[in-house]
This record gives C-alpha cells, structure tokens and sequence, in this order.
C-alpha cells in the first residue's frame, strides 16, 4: 500500500468512528510556535502553570515525541451541548457538562489507532489528548482544519470552536491536507472585548495567569488574588465568554456523544443547591466530570469567591 491508500484508511477510518473532523500534517519542528512559546513563557503569562516549562524540546517537535515519525494525524469532537445551564447558577464552561473528556476521548482514540494498524500494518504512534506537551492547535492548522483566533482558540469555519483536539503521530508516510487556512477574524475584536479579566490581548496572545479558567481550575487550592474580586462574571468553573461571543460559533451544531451528555444535578443546580452542596455527594455527582480537577474545596473556594 502506498501513502494515498494509507490516507484514505485514516480518513474512512475517522469517519467510522464517529471524529467531526480529521486533518493530516507532516511531522517537523514547529519553528515559529518554538519562538512564541518561548516568549510567552520568558513574559510569564504562564502565572503558575510550572509544567508549562517543561519539555519545551517535545512540544515543538513531534520527532522525539514517537521517533521516526512522519506525521501527524488531528482530529477535532465537537462538545457544544444540547441543553443549557439554569440561568442563574454560577456559570460552568461548556467542555466540563458531562464526562472527563480525556476518558471519553482517549478511548475513542485508541480504537483508532487499533483499527489503523489491523488496516495498514505495522505502524508505531502515540496518541494524546490534551494529556502531553503536544502543541494540537498548531497541528491542527497546519492540517487544514481551522485557524487560530483572537482568543486563542482553533476556529473551524463549519462549525466555530467548540470542539476537542486529539493528536496522534505516527511513523507513517500519509498524504499532507492543505494548510494555511485563511484567518476569517477580520476586524472582529469581540472576544477582546468581552473577556471579563482582560487576558486577551493583540496577535492573539493570551495572558493565562488572567484568564478566569486559571484561576478557578489550575490553581485549585490555591487562593485567588482579591484584586480580581468581581472580574469573573459569575463563572465558577472555567469560561466561555470569549467563545460564546465569537460570530463564527453561530455555526455550533449539538454534539451527540453519549459521554458528553450533560449531568442532569449541573444542568439544574440553583445557587443554593451549589452551596449546600456536601463532599460526599460532590464525589458521587462529579466523580467522572471534569470538575473533579479543582476538587471539592477548589470548588467551594470558587463559589464564597463570587459572593
């Protein structure tokens, strides 16, 4: 089999398994992200995300990640929900409705990568989710499948930016999508202005150690600054301020994955139901959801901070 052969397998392949989209780019060191990186790193606009810094050697090249790579395979899942929040409840991020999704996707990619190999032969490839220093935004436009926005997030011209990224690298020659999407942003500076903290900032350059994502999941424990007392805009857990402004997410289409499926207590918890909420049960309800990284008492932080 040759290169085209191969490229049409990962493509049927993805469909079969239900990924929203799949973009292919060939494995190489990401020069000019190399550069960003590391001046947004040397400004500190990490804030105290220290694991930033590490491995800077893998994130800008996919070769030491999976020797003798060739290329890299991105695939997008759309998470945009079905249904929304009680509209007076402190705001969660729309990514953390339902399951983890590093499980539910992690999963799926496995599968992927299981099928490729009883399809195509001996292939070697690691597969991430969000889980290693992999740099999936950049893939993920050198593959064709969108560009990066103000805000920072990929923007996919069909259906706006409310979607995972899963990277996987493998040692096989595949055929290279087009990349060099065109920048649709435009004039637009809504997310700039929208951003209750202002981590958005020209060139798309976003200062994380102001982003309320930061504050309210990476810091967990940790105290956040009384400066940025009222700044947040009600959100406890997470943010999408600047994604939910964004015109291009007109587009969003309900996702219908069975693991992204809202949990019905996060769905429908008042104010107070957020308060009154005990340890034991935030362990029962949130055991497989994505708020167990701030834990209970980052979670209880989060709500006395908004008072």
């Amino acid at each position: 089999m040759n290169a085209v052969t191969h490229t049409k397998i990962v493509k049927d392949t993805s469909t079969l398994l239900g990924f929203d989209f799949c973009g292919i780019a060939k494995a190489g060191f990401l020069d000019d992200d190399a550069r960003r990186l590391e001046t947004w790193l040397g400004k500190g606009m990490h804030g105290n995300m220290h694991y930033m810094e590490n491995h800077f050697d893998l994130r800008t090249d996919p070769t030491k990640l999976v020797p003798g790579a060739k290329s890299v395979i991105t695939l997008l899942v759309n998470y945009f929900p079905q249904e929304a929040q009680n509209s007076t409840a402190p705001k969660i991020s729309k990514y953390a409705y339902g399951k983890d999704y590093h499980e539910v996707i992690r999963e799926k990619l496995n599968h992927f990568f299981i099928l490729l190999q009883e399809k195509i032969g001996e292939i070697h490839g690691r597969g991430f989710v969000d889980s290693a220093p992999v740099l999936e935004r950049a893939w993920a436009q050198k593959a064709g499948l969108g560009w990066v926005g103000k805000n920072g997030n990929l923007i996919n011209k069909k259906q706006g930016s409310f979607f995972f990224i899963a990277s996987l690298i493998v040692d096989v020659e595949l055929l290279a999508d087009e990349a060099g999407i065109k920048d649709y942003c435009g004039t637009c500076t809504k997310c700039i202005d929208e951003c209750p903290t202002e981590a958005i900032l020209p060139n798309k350059v976003i200062d994380g150690s102001k982003c309320i994502s930061y504050f309210t999941i990476e810091l967990k424990d940790a105290l956040i600054p009384s400066k940025m007392k009222g700044q947040f805009d009600n959100w406890m857990f997470g943010c999408d301020a600047c994604q939910d402004v964004c015109p291009w997410n007109r587009f969003s289409k309900p996702n219908n994955v069975e693991g992204f499926k809202p949990i019905n207590e996060l769905l429908h918890f008042s104010t107070n139901d957020w308060n009154e909420l005990t340890e034991e049960k935030f362990k029962i309800v949130f055991s497989k959801s994505p708020l167990k990284r701030s834990k209970f008492a980052g979670i209880k932080r989060n709500l006395k901070f908004l008072k």
